[in-house]
């Protein structure tokens, strides 16, 4: 490589200084190798060379590609330089420096994602889950479903291995009728749930796309957006970025609530005031945007209006019409506009509480979408507010792109399969890899020594774009007695536990969805992991499918 480098500077030097000399002649003669040397090491509007006379060799490349020399003979030695020059330049270490030389932030951290997700973990089995393996996790999650404790009502998990699907079990109950009414309904397939933050990375596909089609740009102020300034007043000269909002690192906060009336613009949460202004919205002057990790739900509604503002198209309905058909779904962040017969698979998610009273030997109480096969009018916001008079562009939160997508187990499967597949599903190429890779590269990684953000008991040691990394041998791993790295996201809310995730380095993959909790989080000491920050629930699961299914157990 010294040698080709080498090489490489000496031809530049003697071409460059030799057609210098000669261009004032006369004789035209076409040099194309010659120019489409220069042309390919012109990289990011930055010459190999400086250029600095307007007019001059620059001018010159781009009429015609025609030079003028002194003596007939030169051609054929200018022509064998000039492709010598082209080749050498090619494989030259300089070459590949200038080409990533305008990007070196975005190179150095998907440069870091790369070298740990090529690496397949150590210890995992090769080919298919056995049959034995299989029965065994089958076994473990039927022992899940109960009516007390730590178990839940329902649940289903589908697993894929090397790009192929390997196993799928659902067990439990989507509908409780004792409950809610009716008779008792099984979770299938294609039952669907409100699968709650695992939504954010649905909206940030979306986003994503949106950057592919050059209508958002990640690092831009999410003022220009909008249309009115929107900056942190514990920070006012730091521009807040999409980039941000995707990471929660935008120093905006939930403060008391995160969704808003049809009728109020999402620029009141934000305004001093208004009666939904609140200075808890923001962060202090000890975070300031970019530098500090806060898991915020808000984050989402902007984004969801910024969606709106660049498209004007209603979130949920933009939703619908791209990443969701392009994933061929009939997923919805609006459950009125699902058709008759998804509506009829949409399961209820459950808790044992009436408020702050829980009573685990109690009956299962529901808390979301118990609709009791009545579908909701269209006309009429999730929320329950009217919609006729809602301006597009002006309050994102209406639909929760935080958290309101209601989607079946075999559609969240398509999500998966995306990302397994680095953008493309059932061979379309939905997002490029380039972004599905930036999404799984950290913007934000706990630092003990900075305490740079909060880690939710340390289930959340670092942050993507939408996804988030599970460290294999941190307080957020999930595997107890393996090492084991992924990247997807978690959703927790009204008692309904889910995630997707995803193994770097392979093609390996799982989902799962539980509808419910009979003691609560947090509050029940039994709700704690065992060996990490994760919830019991979600170590129990994600344990189980990785034991079993990739170490072969």
């Amino acid at each position: 490589m010294p040698f080709i480098f080498s090489f490489s500077i000496i031809l530049y030097i003697f071409f460059v200084s030799f057609f210098i000399k000669n261009m004032r002649q006369k004789r035209e003669i076409p040099c194309p190798f010659l120019v489409l040397a220069v042309r390919l090491r012109y990289n990011e509007g930055k010459a190999f060379f400086p250029i600095k006379k307007k007019g001059g060799v620059r001018a010159l490349f781009q009429q015609g590609a025609r030079f003028s020399l002194k003596n007939p003979w030169y051609p054929k030695k200018l022509f064998v330089l000039g492709l010598l020059g082209l080749v050498s330049l090619s494989f030259s270490p300089l070459g590949t420096a200038q080409a990533t030389a305008a990007s070196k932030k975005t190179v150095k951290k998907v440069a870091s994602y790369q070298t740990a997700g090529q690496k397949v973990p150590a210890g995992l089995k090769k080919g298919m889950p056995s049959a034995q393996s299989k029965a065994a996790l089958t076994k473990e999650l039927d022992s899940m479903i109960g009516d007390s404790g730590t178990k839940v009502p329902g649940l289903g998990v589908i697993v894929f291995k090397d790009g192929r699907e390997v196993y799928s079990h659902f067990a439990g109950r989507r509908h409780i009728g004792a409950s809610s009414g009716g008779k008792d309904e099984p979770v299938t397939r294609n039952t669907r749930f409100r699968v709650a933050s695992v939504s954010k990375t649905v909206t940030g596909l979306a986003v994503m796309q949106l950057v592919q089609e050059g209508k958002i740009q990640l690092d831009e102020d999410i003022s220009h957006y909008l249309g009115y300034s929107l900056r942190n007043p514990n920070a006012p000269t730091v521009p807040i970025t999409v980039r941000m909002l995707l990471s929660h690192t935008s120093s905006l906060r939930d403060g008391r609530t995160y969704s808003l009336p049809p009728s109020v613009p999402i620029r009141d949460y934000f305004k001093p005031g208004t009666s939904y202004y609140h200075p808890s919205h923001f962060a202090s002057k000890w975070q300031q945007p970019g530098t500090y990790f806060t898991y915020a739900n808000i984050n989402y509604g902007v984004l969801g209006t910024i969606i709106e503002k660049v498209t004007g198209e209603r979130f949920d309905r933009y939703m619908k019409r791209h990443i969701l058909t392009d994933l061929e779904t009939e997923a919805s962040f609006f459950p009125a506009t699902l058709s008759p017969a998804a509506f009829k698979e949409l399961g209820t998610v459950y808790r044992k509480n009436r408020g702050s009273s829980w009573n685990e030997f109690g009956p299962w109480i529901p808390q979301v979408d118990d609709f009791r096969g009545r579908q909701p009018s269209p006309a009429l916001a999730p929320s329950g507010y009217s919609l006729s008079s809602y301006k597009v562009g002006t309050n994102g939160t209406i639909f929760a792109p935080q958290g309101g997508l209601r989607i079946s187990y075999e559609e969240l499967s398509h999500v998966l399969r995306l990302l397994i597949n680095k953008g493309t599903f059932n061979g379309k190429r939905i997002l490029s890899s380039s972004l599905v890779r930036e999404m799984m590269t950290p913007q934000w990684t706990y630092t003990a020594a900075h305490k740079n953000g909060d880690t939710y008991n340390g289930s959340i040691e670092g942050y993507g774009l939408a996804l988030y990394p599970i460290k294999g041998t941190g307080t957020s791993r999930v595997v107890k007695d393996h090492v084991l790295d992924l990247w997807g996201h978690t959703g927790e809310a009204y008692g309904l536990l889910a995630g997707v995730f995803v193994v770097p380095g392979t093609q390996n993959g799982f989902l799962y969805i539980m509808n419910g909790e009979a003691i609560a989080e947090d509050d029940d000491p039994r709700s704690a992991g065992a060996y990490s920050g994760n919830y019991i629930w979600e170590e129990k699961i994600m344990d189980a499918i990785c034991r079993h299914l990739y170490f072969g157990e």
